[in-house]
Formats: structure tokens, C-alpha cells, sequence
């Protein structure tokens, strides 16, 4: 946490994926949530010196829409298997790129049109009835996990997840209110909508605060950066840490780089992720954690504060596409003070295929891939990549 005072402590993957653009942004002080009636940061419990965050990019075990063929093998309970030991942390954090819900119907995907059965043939045509479309197939992206799923993604050591991208709304409300019910009940932490932009809690004495942003409705708008530093600002006040996520930029292999405008992908302002990232530190945001390109970017040290701009997808089976710079991810385990400022970063390679899921990589794919990156972006950033970790210069 940094007070007012300007202290400089020394930190697709889909073919296609539709969405709506966010249409207003959350007022700052909307749903605050805290945990306890003192709204001064201090608190009785020691601090511990140096704390974890350990992030990834997008997670989306697998979903029954439009089928149950779009679900994992054995129910998904092995979908983190290669990698829990990865997955422990103070604050374990990953994007949620979908719903968490048993019922619903899709407003992004309405019903397939019904099949038409041709006529029946004659005795002498050998030829079998067909069944038929009266339309061509359609490419469409609706993700519904199972309830049960939220227990699984809490085993495996999620703490902290982003409901804030254009996948929370695939059903409605509905699909909204089942996603935040179930996280509640497996006790994740989770912010990025309207109705809920922040959220705080507290871990051995050090208090965290996070809030989420995305460009889609229903969710705290990446556009309006002046709301979002209200947002941090507030935050700032009342914790020790503020973590920030953004679902942002353009997707796929061919939009690794990081711009340093505003991005537009399907006619959709994607935001301008380096102008927001800096914005939110320079009023007190201590991490800054990007998804949303489907594929890993660089990362920057910003007035000793540490920005992932894409973490690519991490966990995301069935319908996603998992093939060359859209199959690897990194985890990332940071280590800040408890005052929020960057020391070290070890970073965990892993890759993704549809025939084995999630595995560790021992060729250390998203790790080279972090490190060519963040020297081609960012080549006067004071981050050093040696050996699987990144230190301060």
C-alpha cells in the first residue's frame, strides 16, 4: 500500500470469440467490500515481510454447453494435476473465462435450428434418410462449467479470480449470479462486474485489495481509466497490496506485442493496456495482471511495481484454440514486500494439448517467450531473466 504521499518504493486462443462492449463503468465506491468496520489500513496482527502471488492466465476447465462432449476427461479432476505444486501461494489468482452454472440458456448462442429429415427414399434407392440442417453450422463461443467445478479450481489453490472478461455474461444473469454464488461457496475471492468491482481481504495480518476490469457489459470498464484510478485510489486506502486485472487487448499469435495504443479486435476497443496499467500504479496499484489475448506477453517493472500484460491460456479445454503460441502459459509466483513492491518472479513454464491437457514444459516455452518479449517491448524495463526467474537489475 502507498499512501497519498508519492512514495517510489522501490513494484486466442479462441477462431473467434465474440462479445459486448461494457456500456457504462462502476462509480468508485460502489460495492466496496471490506472486512472490517476500520477503514484504516493498519492492523494488530504482524505483518509477515514478504508475501506470494502466484498468476495465471485463462481458465476454463470445460463446459456442457452445447454438450457434454465439450467436458474434460473424469470430470475434470485431474485438469491440475501436473501443476498443483505450482499453485500455493498467499494469493493464488487466475482469470475465469466463463460461467459457473448448471442451468441457463445461452443469450450469445440461442438454439441450433432443428434438423429436417429428408423424404423417404423409394424401395428400389439404397440411398439412407440424411439428417439435415436448413442452415450451415455456426461458429459460436457460450462457456458453462458445472457447479461442481468450483470445488475442483478451489483444490487446486485458487484464492482470487477475475470474473471480469466477455465470457461472464455468455448466460445472462443468470449465468452471472450462479458464477458468484459458487465461488462464495467454495470461498474464492472475486471482483470485475458492475454489482461487485472490488474486493478485499485479508491473509496473516496483510490486507489485499483487488478489482477487475474488461471492455464487456456488465463488467468495470478498462475504458474509463479516470473510474478505474477512483477504484484503486479507494482500494489504496484501505490495504496493504492492491492487485489489479485486466481482460484486454488483441487476440491470437499474431498480437504478442504490446501496442502502446488503444487496441481494436472485431471492432472492439480493447483498451490501450500500457496507458491503463501505468495509470493504475501511479495511484497505488502494487500488481497489474493482463489477460485476454489468448497468448503470452512481455512484462515491465514500473516504479518497482510488477505488470504481466498476458498470461495467455492457462487451462481452457474443448473448444479453445491450444495449438502453437496459443498452447503455452506461464505461472508466475512473485515475490513482493508487504508493502507491495516487487523482488523476484519464478516463472513455471506449462503448455496445453487436446489429447493430454494441461502438462509442465520442460523446454520453457512461455518462459522464452516472456524474455524475448519483454526485450523487445520494454528493453529499458529494470527486469533481468536468468535461469526460470526474473530479478530487479
Amino acid at each position: 500500500m502507498r499512501a497519498l504521499s508519492i512514495l517510489s518504493l522501490g513494484a486466442l486462443g479462441l477462431l473467434a470469440c465474440d462479445s459486448g462492449l461494457s456500456q457504462t463503468s462502476a462509480n468508485s465506491d460502489m460495492n466496496l467490500t471490506t472486512i472490517s468496520p476500520n477503514n484504516d489500513n493498519s492492523s494488530q496482527t504482524t505483518k509477515k515481510p514478504l508475501v506470494n502471488v502466484v498468476a495465471v492466465g485463462d481458465v476454463m476447465m470445460g463446459s456442457n454447453f452445447p454438450n457434454v462432449g465439450f467436458l474434460p476427461p473424469n470430470d475434470g479432476k485431474d485438469s491440475f494435476a501436473h501443476v498443483l505444486p505450482y499453485l500455493k501461494g498467499d494469493v493464488v489468482f487466475g482469470n475465469l473465462e466463463g460461467t459457473i452454472t448448471d442451468d441457463g440458456i445461452s443469450t450469445k448462442c440461442p438454439p441450433e435450428p432443428k434438423p429436417t429429415v429428408t423424404p423417404p427414399v423409394s424401395q428400389t434407392d439404397k440411398t439412407d434418410n440424411v439428417a439435415k440442417t436448413s442452415e450451415k453450422p455456426r461458429t459460436c463461443y457460450a462457456f458453462r462449467m458445472p457447479v461442481r467445478y468450483a470445488k475442483t479450481i478451489k483444490d487446486a489453490g485458487f484464492n482470487v479470480m477475475s470474473i471480469a472478461n466477455n465470457h461472464v455474461g455468455d448466460f445472462g444473469d443468470v449465468g452471472r449470479k450462479s458464477t458468484m454464488t459458487a465461488l462464495d461457496n467454495v470461498g474464492i475471492h472475486y471482483a470485475g462486474l458492475l454489482t461487485k468491482p472490488t474486493t478485499i481481504f485479508e491473509k496473516d495480518g496483510i490486507r489485499y485489495g483487488f478489482v477487475a476490469f474488461a471492455p464487456n457489459v456488465g463488467t468495470v470498464n478498462i475504458n474509463d481509466l479516470d473510474n478505474a484510478k477512483k477504484l484503486v485510489k479507494a482500494l489504496d486506502k484501505k490495504v496493504d497490496i492492491v492487485i489489479v486485472s485486466f481482460h484486454g487487448g488483441a487476440e491470437g499469435a499474431e498480437h504478442v506485442r504490446v501496442p502502446k495504443t488503444t487496441e481494436i479486435y472485431l471492432n472492439e476497443k480493447r483498451g490501450d493496456v500500457y496507458a491503463f496499467s501505468h495509470g493504475v500504479i501511479d495511484v497505488g496499484a502494487d500488481v497489474v495482471i493482463g489477460h485476454g489475448p489468448h497468448v503470452t506477453r512481455g512484462v515491465e517493472l514500473y516504479k518497482n511495481r510488477f505488470i504481466a500484460y498476458s498470461l495467455g491460456n492457462f487451462n481452457t479445454y474443448g473448444a479453445f484454440n491450444v495449438r502453437g503460441l496459443n498452447g503455452i502459459a506461464p505461472i508466475l509466483n512473485l515475490t513482493l514486500t508487504n508493502t507491495g513492491e516487487f523482488l523476484t518472479a519464478d516463472v513455471t513454464s506449462t503448455k496445453q494439448s487436446k489429447d493430454k491437457g494441461l502438462e509442465l514444459d520442460p523446454t520453457h516455452q512461455a518462459y522464452n517467450e516472456l524474455k524475448r518479449l519483454t526485450a523487445l517491448d520494454f528493453a529499458d524495463t529494470d527486469l533481468v531473466f536468468n535461469s526460470q526467474k526474473i530479478v530487479k537489475k
